[in-house]
């Protein structure tokens, strides 16, 4: 009798965890991104690049990216100090040529220059944005509203109080704060230890992978940002690992992240930040068996 009450309570858990699977968006899916109804065009000028954007201004490398008509130039070459009062730099490129798009290898040009160009509002600063976080905030955010300008929201730290991102962001293996993976010199790490193995294969997996710059592991934005599907995360998350599905998310970020969430054990909005952060993981402080509960609820679209 206890062991099928057993099996029934597993089962029950189970179906619990497939059905927060099915995460319907009640508001397009472009989000922020939906540019108050401009839609793709608020990016992507369809004619004529930033000219076509009235921005009238030319890329150093004679060359464009999707169509971009955003005003990139006057980032080039600038140096930003990210996180940690500063101690992380990024260095942005001198134009778009390292782009993949254009047959180079600097996944900082598409996935970190480029969003500047709306985000930086310091040195860029012609985007239609209003400086406030797009989505209703869950309770207990407070009232104050989240600025998107991250170079200019309304405090004089600039980028430094920024999460850390570009040649300096690097994911590590090994040590106190870091997963039990290996650096494969290339830019690829592999999570293949113990604890690592654990929480990608099993307990959560690996929606934020870092990109390949100098043969480091790097952090930028697209990283854990996803800027064309950003309140609804399409793909695998433990506990169904081989299934693919819709989950809830806030602010474009790649996996189940609802801190609105009122599902009880809820822990997936934590689980996406360990992905980089090992040392914080449950598995790394031997909790190898505590599993990803996922929340569609709260009140965000």
């Amino acid at each position: 009798m206890k062991k099928a009450l057993f099996i029934l309570v597993v089962l029950v858990f189970a179906a619990s965890m497939a059905m927060a699977q099915n995460y319907a968006p009640s508001t397009d899916v472009l989000g922020a991104h939906n540019n108050h109804g401009r839609g793709c065009a608020g990016c992507h000028a369809p004619h004529s690049g930033p000219n076509g954007n009235g921005l009238g201004t030319s890329d150093g490398s004679g060359k464009w990216v999707a169509l971009w008509g955003q005003d990139v130039q006057p980032l080039y070459g600038q140096t930003f100090y990210f996180g940690d009062n500063g101690t992380y730099t990024f260095t942005a490129p001198a134009d778009l040529s390292g782009d993949s798009h254009l047959g180079g290898t600097d996944p900082r040009v598409g996935g970190l220059l480029l969003c500047l160009s709306c985000h930086d509002g310091k040195l860029a600063k012609g985007t239609m944005m209003l400086n406030q976080v797009y989505e209703p905030l869950p309770p207990g955010y407070g009232t104050s509203k989240i600025p998107t300008l991250l170079g200019n929201d309304g405090t004089n730290a600039g980028y430094q109080n920024d999460h850390p991102v570009g040649e300096n962001a690097t994911v590590g293996c090994g040590g106190s704060w870091n997963w039990d993976c290996t650096d494969n010199g290339d830019g690829t790490i592999t999570m293949g230890g113990t604890a690592s193995k654990q929480f990608t294969t099993v307990n959560y997996g690996w929606t934020a992978k870092p990109s390949a710059y100098n043969n480091k592991p790097i952090v930028i934005c697209t990283t854990c940002h996803n800027q064309h599907v950003m309140n609804v995360y399409k793909g695998k998350i433990a506990p169904a690992i081989n299934t693919t599905g819709t989950y809830k998310t806030y602010f474009g970020v790649k996996g189940n992240y609802n801190p609105g969430s009122t599902v009880a054990g809820y822990n997936a909005t934590a689980q996406f930040c360990r992905q980089c952060h090992g040392g914080e993981a449950n598995e790394m402080n031997n909790g190898m068996g505590i599993m990803t509960v996922v929340g569609n609820d709260g009140p965000a679209n």
